[in-house]
């Protein structure tokens, strides 16, 4: 089979998610889609937006559709890193220890509120986000592929919160913004609900698997086969590279923010149906890639200025490269 026609196949699994999808969820296209492309772009992502807009039943979705393990953690102030990676526990049967594997060991987990809990919670997923293993004694213990970690948290609410690490938010492939459904959508969801008892429906039931853990992996390793032409490699090192010297921004982003942009763009391409990636696809992700990464100045605050609004900008000043 040849790579155009393994993309249309791509194309054609997608499609179906999508649809799978829709049956259930009513709108956010945007964080549809950035989510199923962080996952085929092997990428954690950082969902924000306020409580009642469908971010948990998203992520419920998504593992009942990529038939993948489900785990869900609950952050909280009181929470410990043993409580999410395990911890050995005496098993007076053999009269030693062993190791209790905890939450973490699943392929999609949710951590929903992650800015609920301190720093030295956060700070034992650093080493799973990145590596997809867990250490625990000084043994390691792999985790099963494809590993997704899909976190949430308020952006309103700020007493009993925490502010997220730069180290953790930067293993974050994307960070999407949540927003209000639109009048029509709402009507939608309001008449969805008429018809459908979700309280008493487990999602096993709203929606059926479209494919499997191989299968996803198959298609994560096809999408690092789209071509990227020199010029869009340049054009993505441009844009990561001026976020440093930008006016509004403390703190520019990363080499890791180039990564992420590559490999979405990639994963973009083949959704399109195309075995290349244009500077369109790169544009797309821009602000997604690296509203997170990056800080604003303490000056662009007092002048309320936005990341968001800042990132645009800044790509507008670069030249799109022509193919």
């Amino acid at each position: 089979m040849t790579t155009e026609e393994a993309i249309a196949q791509f194309r054609t699994v997608y499609a179906s998610a999508r649809a799978e999808i829709g049956r259930v969820m009513v709108g956010q296209d945007e964080i549809v889609n950035g989510t199923l492309t962080a996952i085929f772009g092997g990428g954690h992502v950082l969902l924000e937006g306020v409580p009642g807009l469908g971010k948990t039943l998203l992520v419920r979705l998504l593992g009942q559709i990529l038939g993948c393990q489900f785990g869900r953690i609950q952050f909280t102030a009181d929470l410990m890193p043993s409580d999410i990676t395990g911890q050995p526990v005496f098993d007076s049967r053999i009269q030693d220890f062993r190791f209790r594997r905890g939450p973490i060991f699943t392929q999609l987990l949710l951590a929903d509120e992650i800015n609920r809990s301190p720093a030295k919670t956060h700070a034992a997923l650093l080493e799973i986000m990145q590596e997809n293993h867990v250490t625990v004694d000084g043994v390691t213990y792999p985790l099963e592929p494809p590993f997704l970690v899909m976190a949430t948290q308020n952006p309103i609410e700020s007493e009993g919160t925490y502010s997220l690490p730069e180290a953790q938010l930067d293993r974050f492939l994307f960070k999407l913004v949540v927003e209000y459904p639109t009048a029509d959508e709402e009507d939608s969801i309001l008449q969805l609900h008429c018809r459908i008892n979700f309280a008493d429906q487990p999602i096993s039931q709203l929606v059926q698997p479209r494919m499997t853990p191989a299968r996803i992996l198959e298609l994560q390793g096809l999408c690092r086969t789209v071509a990227v032409d020199d010029k869009i490699v340049k054009y993505i090192n441009q844009i990561v590279r001026k976020t440093r010297e930008w006016p509004a921004f403390y703190m520019g982003a990363s080499p890791r923010a180039g990564i992420a942009l590559l490999g979405g763009a990639s994963v973009l391409a083949a959704f399109a149906g195309r075995s290349y990636v244009t500077p369109d696809d790169v544009s797309e992700l821009v602000i997604p890639a690296l509203r997170h990464r990056v800080i604003l100045s303490p000056e662009a605050e007092v002048e309320g200025e936005t990341t968001d609004r800042s990132l645009q900008l800044l790509l507008k000043s670069i030249e799109v490269p022509r193919l």
